[in-house]
């Protein structure tokens, strides 16, 4: 006799390690909000970070927001429908990438920024073409690279994670900044994240940080700290505008962001072969690959040309994928949907903007903090010789320190100083070329 049950359930999993495969709408669009949930704080957030170093506030800012949003959801639809070769057709969430904001903050401040998008869509034009040759490089970027590099991010941003927390940029040097009611903000935040992370399961799980700063939040409204004024006068339907904040070409821009573009298809490159292996027991194929890392590139053009920085996959929906086991794209494909419409609300960024300052600090410790956990991960994979131990010394004390010092550079011409004291840079630069040139040494 047939077990037909057994047999039902091994075809139910069959389809869902299937890419093509559609949920009913049931499953579906629940999972699709949860991609979303995952990945909406961090997605956002450099927007408010780049607008502080910009001086923007106000409309402009939740401006920003809006596109955040919008493209993040476009650069989603192109990896999972894909168009032609481009696009991983795999369940990719695409969002803003924090790899460069260490880049992108000195370029606005020194550039402006037209100057920054002028960068973004240059760089995401040379980004598309590394899908090209993308297998051919990896061999020059192991974990002992990328680990290095992803942790450089992540501690290279956790200064302006305590700055948020304190009060935020804008205050530094006042009285207020610092005081009580800001870290109380902060370390709401911090606490329920914890809380609902590790007490939690599944959908809450995956939303913590969100969960975190929706009670920080709250919190500041009963204190009286929320401002919703500039929210009825908002919009309730806006288009992108394009060229929003200008076009310029900037030699120091456009390299930082070729570079970073590198950074960042290598992570695509991690987070596509971490989907196929965690969702469908499989290695990805060249050609996802190739499709993936192409799609990363025209999103961040496309992005960068109506105001929205550059894209790239997301690794804590890798984690989603592993953990529900639904391949779906067509389930990221609704959660890129629903990112589209909310971008499009202008109230809705406009409710995201009044969130005080200190609230999103409590959330972004965590989140720089946990960059910094995703890079020593990765470096876990490293033999720490004496030789990979001298790449990592030399490459975070001269990249960081360059970024803590950078009137040590000023004699230096005006392009290479914005590229030397973004510190990620030199980071990478140092660490590729002593991974090069140093002997390899025995692991025994």
């Amino acid at each position: 006799m047939v077990d037909t049950t057994a047999t039902g359930s091994k075809l139910q999993q069959e389809l869902l390690r299937d890419p093509d495969y559609t949920p009913p709408l049931a499953v579906a669009v629940p999972l699709g909000i949860q991609h979303v949930l995952a990945m909406f704080v961090s997605n956002v957030t450099p927007a408010f970070i780049i607008a502080g170093a910009a001086g923007l506030a106000g409309a402009d800012l939740v401006y920003l927001v809006q596109m955040a949003m919008v493209f993040s959801g476009i650069a989603t639809l192109i990896q999972t429908v894909g168009v032609g070769p481009v696009g991983a057709r795999l369940p990719v969430v695409q969002g803003t990438s924090f790899a460069f904001i260490p880049v992108m903050i000195p370029v606005v401040k020194t550039a402006g920024l037209g100057a920054l998008f002028g960068g973004i869509v240059l760089g995401g034009i040379f980004h598309f073409l590394l899908g090209s040759i993308i297998g051919r490089i990896r061999n020059l970027l192991p974990p002992l690279i990328t680990g290095l590099v992803v942790m450089s991010i992540g501690l290279a941003l956790i200064p302006v994670g305590i700055k948020y927390a304190a009060g935020g940029v804008p205050l530094m040097g006042k009285p207020e900044f610092g005081t009580f009611v800001h870290w109380f903000l902060a370390l709401i935040v911090i606490f329920v994240t914890l809380g609902i992370k590790f007490f939690f399961r599944g959908f809450l799980s995956a939303a913590a940080v969100l969960i975190g700063i929706l009670a920080g939040y709250l919190a500041a409204m009963v204190m009286g700290m929320v401002d919703f004024g500039r929210v009825g006068a908002a919009a309730w339907f806006a288009l992108p505008s394009p060229l929003a904040f200008g076009f310029e070409i900037n030699a120091a821009a456009v390299i930082g962001m070729c570079l970073m573009a590198v950074v960042s298809a290598i992570e695509t490159v991690g987070d596509i072969s971490g989907i196929t292996k965690g969702g469908a027991g499989r290695e990805a194929t060249d050609k996802e690959i190739a499709g993936g890392t192409m799609a990363d590139g025209v999103g961040t053009a496309v992005a960068g040309l109506f105001g929205a920085f550059p894209n790239t996959s997301f690794s804590q929906n890798v984690g989603l994928v592993a953990m529900t086991g639904v391949m779906s794209r067509h389930v990221v494909t609704i959660g890129a949907v629903f990112l589209i419409a909310a971008g499009l609300i202008p109230k809705f960024g406009a409710v995201i903007a009044a969130m005080p300052i200190a609230v999103l600090g409590g959330g972004v410790i965590v989140m720089f903090g946990m960059v910094v956990s995703a890079g020593l991960n990765m470096l876990s994979e490293v033999t720490f010789n004496r030789r990979n131990m001298i790449i990592i010394a030399v490459a975070l004390s001269v990249g960081l320190g360059l970024q803590a010092v950078p009137s040590a550079l000023q004699h230096l011409p005006d392009t290479l100083q914005l590229l030397l004291k973004t510190g990620l840079l030199p980071v990478a630069f140092l660490a590729i070329l002593l991974n090069v040139i140093l002997p390899q040494e025995s692991d025994s």
